[in-house]
């Protein structure tokens, strides 16, 4: 499955992909604003991992985000569990020499509506750290709004800081308040 944007195409992850994941996603900049999960550095066995994971997943939840036929980041919806079945949460990477361009924006846009149209969703969020501009301004232009800061929540590279919640309820749903 293919979705083209303006500014790029998602699409599943491929085996292919190993030397340009490698490539963005070993950058200590780009590490710096997610989770442990997403290690620093990120060698050709990381990346083996994560690709190993994506083999016939139906219906696809993650997605590389690709500029010119290569990846250069990822986005992905993760689907809660028990009570929580019909909440999501959305995460994402850009490699740093294309920040700055609404590739995101776009991304999560569509990741959004896509997720929404696919799973038996109501509510999709996304966490960011407090410092990040940045992924503020995706999730704000993308239709998110604040949902909660979390104080001194997160602990990363030995600092520890707030985490916001940003979260979109499904279109046409009337939210009680």
């Amino acid at each position: 499955m293919e979705i083209i944007l303006e500014r790029c195409t998602l699409r599943e992850w491929r085996r292919s992909d190993e030397g340009s994941l490698v490539k963005h996603a070993n950058n200590k900049n780009v590490s710096r604003n997610l989770s442990d999960i997403f290690p620093h550095p990120y060698t050709v066995d990381d990346a083996r991992a994560w690709l190993g994971k994506h083999d016939g997943v139906d219906p696809q939840r993650d997605f590389a985000i690709v500029i010119d036929g290569n990846p250069v980041g990822g986005i992905g919806v993760y689907l809660g569990k028990d009570i929580f079945y019909r909440s999501a949460e959305l995460g994402y990477w850009l490699g740093e020499e294309y920040w700055g361009r609404g590739i995101v924006t776009d991304a999560v846009r569509a990741v959004t509506k896509y997720a929404f149209e696919t799973f038996d969703l109501m509510h999709i969020f996304a966490g960011t750290f407090e410092r990040n501009a940045g992924s503020r301004r995706v999730l704000e232009k993308a239709g998110f709004e604040l949902e909660g800061r979390l104080r001194m929540h997160a602990t990363k590279d030995g600092e520890t800081m707030n985490d916001l919640v940003f979260g979109i309820v499904r279109p046409g749903i009337s939210v009680p308040e």
